[in-house]
């Protein structure tokens, strides 16, 4: 994430950035890499798996709901950024 300093300066959203070897820094996302193994174990070959496949556990994931969201699924608070016109627009 070179350019991180330009799109913290360019968006006033500051970017943090995690040490390497911490996963305790990003637990949202060692939860995530969790639930992906249920799918995907470690070390597959994801060329054995289709589109349609990776689709699949795609909405599997984004439908599921997380703590962390206040029990609502990925897709619910994204929905809802969307519609707040809090997103950001290009």
């Amino acid at each position: 994430m070179a350019e991180h300093q330009a799109i913290t300066a360019e968006t006033g959203m500051p970017i943090y950035l995690c040490k390497p070897r911490s996963p305790w820094q990003r637990g949202t996302n060692e939860n995530t890499n969790r639930l992906l193994r249920q799918y995907l174990p470690k070390g597959a070959n994801l060329h054995t798996f289709s589109q349609a496949d990776l689709d699949a556990i795609a909405h599997e994931l984004n439908h599921r709901p997380r703590r962390t969201h206040g029990y609502r699924t990925p897709a619910e608070v994204y929905a809802d950024l969307l519609n707040s016109g809090d997103a950001l627009t290009a």
